[in-house]
């Protein structure tokens, strides 16, 4: 399958045109809409939410990741597999927590180029056609790529902040629950959190965190807004207490 991860939003054309690349490139193959509202042009916060994302889906899975501010620019146009999955798109940071994370990881600059590349949607024009094709068991040209043109190594193995703000007003850290201790308290924009197992654990209405689904630090309210009532946002500071 080919798991499609951007900041694209759902608006406008740009999912559907990349979606169209990839059913003339990889016809039958399963396109899977992970995230279409990454942090918005925030690759660093985004490279651990697909890293907490990613480990879902089995081996062999190809992720299209485009939260890409640089697009046209230096940053290289690359791939990685780690851990049996591939991973096409910018070199700019998005997948370093997958690749620190990973037991085995390979990086590869694409060389291969389309015969008409818009400076401006590298999406469409080379990393779904290069996810296309992977689909189809082809390989593009690639070269090797230093680690200095793509790592962030300054990076912190656990993001101490808000990454993800969902519909419900439920804000993701970059936090794995696993990297704290067992009853931790944490504070977000100055209000002091405890844990729960889930939300009826809590009384309605009541702020706290707990490890989410996919295994982060996710701070909620009882049938409640934690993003309004708590004034999140992203980029919102995690302190441990």
């Amino acid at each position: 399958m080919i798991v499609l991860f951007t900041d694209f939003g759902t608006r406008g054309p740009y999912m559907g045109q990349m979606r169209a690349v990839l059913h003339q490139g990889a016809p039958g193959a399963p396109v899977i809409d992970l995230f279409a509202d990454a942090p918005t042009y925030n690759a660093r916060a985004a490279s651990y939410l697909l890293a907490a994302y990613a480990p879902e889906f089995p081996a062999g899975t190809i992720f299209l990741c485009v939260v890409d501010p640089g697009v046209g620019g230096d940053r290289p146009p690359m791939t990685l597999q780690a851990d049996g999955r591939h991973f096409v798109g910018p070199g700019n940071g998005l997948f370093e927590i997958v690749a620190r994370r990973a037991v085995e990881a390979e990086a590869r600059a694409i060389a291969w180029r389309p015969g008409h590349l818009s400076p401006s949607f590298h999406g469409r024009d080379l990393f779904a056609p290069v996810a296309a094709a992977r689909a189809r068991g082809h390989e593009v040209a690639t070269a090797a790529i230093p680690e200095q043109n793509w790592r962030q190594p300054d990076w912190p193995d656990e993001l101490p902040e808000v990454i993800y703000l969902d519909d419900f007003g439920n804000a993701m850290t970059g936090l794995r629950a696993v990297a704290l201790n067992s009853g931790q308290k944490i504070r977000v924009n100055g209000k002091d959190l405890r844990p729960a197992r889930t939300f009826g654990d809590v009384p309605l209405g009541q702020p706290f965190w707990y490890e989410n689904a996919n295994g982060l630090v996710e701070v909620a309210i009882n049938q409640g807004n934690a993003t309004k009532q708590l004034g999140l946002t992203l980029g919102s500071l995690v302190e441990l207490l």
